[in-house]
């Protein structure tokens, strides 16, 4: 870098898109699974379960590491390559 010049890097570049402090893409499929469930289905009870399930579930993995679910994906997509 040229001396002098300085490039200003906002915080929400760095950090991750959480939702109540579960990756965005975990907490909407959560989401979504639980209202088809709850509404769609009629069962209140086991979709409310479901949804907090996973909801803690993914605000656990997420306090680990916030980008598990890319991780899961690529590890799901390269299954033969990684395995022993």
């Amino acid at each position: 870098m040229a001396e002098g010049y300085e490039i200003p890097l906002h915080r929400a570049l760095t950090e991750p898109v959480l939702m109540a402090g579960a990756p965005r893409s975990a907490a909407i499929l959560i989401g979504t699974l639980a209202a088809v469930l709850a509404l769609g289905l009629r069962l209140w009870i086991p979709g409310l379960v479901l949804w907090l399930a996973g909801h803690s579930l993914a605000v656990f993995m997420a306090r680990h590491d916030p980008d598990f679910m890319a991780v899961a994906a690529r590890a799901a997509r390269h299954r033969e390559h990684l395995s022993c």
